[in-house]
């Protein structure tokens, strides 16, 4: 059964600035993928390794008007629609909608189609643009074509501030935007939506201050190692001990999505995540 998806951001750029980011083909392999060509209103197409689907162009505009693009998108041999919509709040701050069709979280959970990548894809997308935007180093971007599941990223903060942050509940659920409940603990339980939530992942290696591994079961085992650079941490995050025919794209790129908010969290003394739970309204459906 496919779920509407939506998702909303608040970027801390003009709305023209979003727009071009969001339409510009060289910025747009910059942030989001490996090719692109633009020529609206008639073709908006991307593709390549960090695409799902991406071995060729899938898109098609379905519409264009200042601050609104909407195109079909096939994906597993099902056309999906995606749209992006732009509302200005202020001279430097930007409201982003995206809406997706054809998300299915069952398929997020097993893999069985490329359509269950949708909701954490689009989630580390905009946590690129948005560092586009801001001018912060990028996410690394999932690559459809390996399954190699690894990535770093250095965050302005000591070391023993992000191991806090990392293992402490109250914090990883701040910066992660969802309740999580750690254990810090080898047998210790991590479990996303708290531990009332049900059946919860397992603490499966930890030195402390250092590394933690997490077993969640079929999709593998994810580690966290950090270490000390400069008076910074660098972070790095490995997810092993899954099916190689199966990779779990989907859950890769949420846990990668998080580490956005997770260095803004240490790097911004007024932190406030750029996600917004509510719902935008942006005035009545483009034609």
């Amino acid at each position: 059964m496919t779920e509407p998806l939506t998702l909303g951001a608040r970027l801390a750029a003009p709305v023209e600035a979003v727009w071009r980011a969001l339409t510009d083909p060289a910025e747009l392999r910059v942030w989001l993928t490996e090719h692109a060509e633009v020529e609206l209103p008639g073709r908006y197409e991307f593709w390549g390794r960090h695409t799902p689907d991406g071995d060729a162009p899938h898109q098609r505009v379905l519409h264009a008007d200042p601050y609104t693009l909407r195109f079909g998108w096939l994906l597993d041999g099902v056309e999906t629609t995606s749209e992006l919509r732009l509302t200005s709040e202020g001279p430097d701050t930007t409201l982003l909608t995206l809406s997706q069709t054809h998300f299915n979280f069952a398929e997020a959970l097993d893999g069985s189609s490329i359509r269950g990548v949708l909701q954490t894809w689009w989630s580390l997308s905009i946590a690129n643009l948005a560092a586009h935007l801001e001018g912060r180093p990028l996410l690394p971007k999932t690559d459809f074509t390996s399954t190699d599941l690894r990535g770093e990223l250095t965050i302005a903060a000591p070391i023993d501030r992000v191991w806090t942050s990392l293992t402490d509940s109250e914090q990883a659920s701040a910066w992660f935007g969802y309740p999580i409940g750690i254990e810090p603990w080898v047998g210790g339980r991590y479990a996303m939506g708290g531990f009332d939530a049900g059946p919860a992942a397992k603490v499966v290696d930890l030195e402390p201050g250092r590394r933690m591994s997490v077993d969640w079961g079929p999709v593998g085992v994810t580690t966290w190692e950090l270490a000390e650079s400069g008076g910074k941490t660098k972070l790095t995050f490995v997810q092993s001990g899954f099916a190689e025919g199966n990779p779990p794209y989907a859950m890769w790129c949420g846990s990668v999505a998080g580490m956005f908010e997770l260095c803004r969290f240490h790097e911004m003394a007024d932190w406030q995540p750029i996600w917004v739970a509510e719902e935008i309204h942006t005035g009545a459906p483009a034609a």
